[in-house]
């Protein structure tokens, strides 16, 4: 069986029709489902008995289920939750003045092995499927209702490689941006990757207006090979050419994630690197604080290094942001929450 969220608008309409339904039903469910947020197909009371029973048998609705959730000071909640299969997934929820900010995982575990990430502490065991993925933000929009509050912001940020599972991921926006649907705007949309150049080509030909962030964290090859290892299949020439192409082609600004991390990639020569590196695009570099993970060895800046960073790369030319903190009296970092759920299982 697998959840009915897998079924963007299309696929739900083929499904109707395979099952002797007319089309214009896959409306009907879409509100059902993202509209009125129903848990069980009964609630669907314009659809005939006999179908609903059908779908019983082959879909269920909701994919996942909590085991638990940290509140920060801050408001920042990070939730751990449990799928069908038994694997765990986190989401974290953030508050910003401009609305709610959901970061979603896209697989089960990480295979690209950056080193101060937590989500690579334990290896990729599978991709979530569309489905699954638009569970975490029902989920948290359920959990928002009660408050008249929306998930008002998409990030694919969290747990994963979005770019390694990109049919499914690509999926999951299209139902999630459908009017019909949770009608989250496709800018509303941010899509992660660490810089996987096949994908990204593929991408800029579907002329897609969701936001493409990259995970860059250095500024030279000798660097970001040591603590990013897809830097030896796709080094920053190849890299780069791939995202002016992008740029060119979509017209869309690019996002250039940047965690700075103590003594590794805060220099003056780093910023100014940087800033060569990127002068010129349609891009801004957003500086991210680092949320320590006690595994990895790393250690984040102060602010007062931060914003001398932030003041480099302005004086070179290059916009940047600052990104304020979230969640730093929490397990906070993406994979934290879950990588030391999983050992304590194996403890027990």
């Amino acid at each position: 069986m697998q959840t009915i969220y897998d079924l963007t608008y299309e696929q739900m309409q083929e499904m109707l029709v395979a099952h002797g339904q007319k089309p214009y039903r896959a409306k009907q469910m879409f509100s059902w489902l993202y509209r009125k947020r129903v848990t069980s197909f009964d609630e669907m009371t314009d659809l005939p008995k006999t179908f609903i029973e059908e779908l019983k048998q082959e879909y269920f609705i909701e994919p996942l289920k909590e085991i638990q959730r940290q509140v920060s000071k801050d408001g920042t909640i990070k939730f751990l939750c449990e799928l069908k299969d038994g694997s765990s997934v986190e989401l974290v929820l953030m508050h910003f003045h401009f609305g709610d900010s959901l970061c979603v995982t896209s697989q089960v575990g990480c295979n690209m092995g950056c080193s101060f990430c937590a989500s690579g502490l334990l290896k990729k065991q599978r991709d979530l499927s569309a489905g699954e993925i638009v569970g975490e933000v029902m989920f948290v929009q359920k959990q928002l209702d009660a408050e008249g509050r929306r998930v008002d912001n998409i990030v694919v940020m969290g747990t994963g490689e979005p770019f390694d599972n990109y049919e499914n991921v690509m999926h999951f926006c299209s139902i999630v941006n459908s009017d019909l649907g949770l009608a989250i705007g496709a800018r509303h949309i941010t899509i992660s990757t660490c810089g996987i150049v096949p994908k990204i080509e593929e991408f800029t030909k579907g002329h897609y207006q969701y936001n493409l962030a990259i995970s860059l964290h250095a500024p030279t090859d000798e660097l970001r090979k040591k603590i990013m290892p897809i830097d030896k299949a796709y080094p920053l020439d190849v890299l780069m050419k791939a995202l002016k192409a992008y740029s060119e082609n979509n017209h869309r600004r690019l996002t250039f994630e940047y965690i700075l991390l103590h003594d590794v990639n805060d220099s003056d020569a780093m910023a100014i690197t940087l800033a060569n590196l990127v002068r010129g695009m349609n891009a801004y570099v957003n500086l991210i604080p680092y949320n320590q993970v006690d595994e990895n060895g790393y250690v984040g800046v102060d602010e007062k290094k931060a914003l001398h960073f932030y003041d480099v790369l302005m004086k070179h030319g290059v916009k940047a942001t600052l990104r304020q903190k979230h969640g730093d009296d929490i397990d906070a970092a993406c994979g934290q929450l879950r990588a030391k759920h999983e050992r304590n299982k194996k403890s027990s």
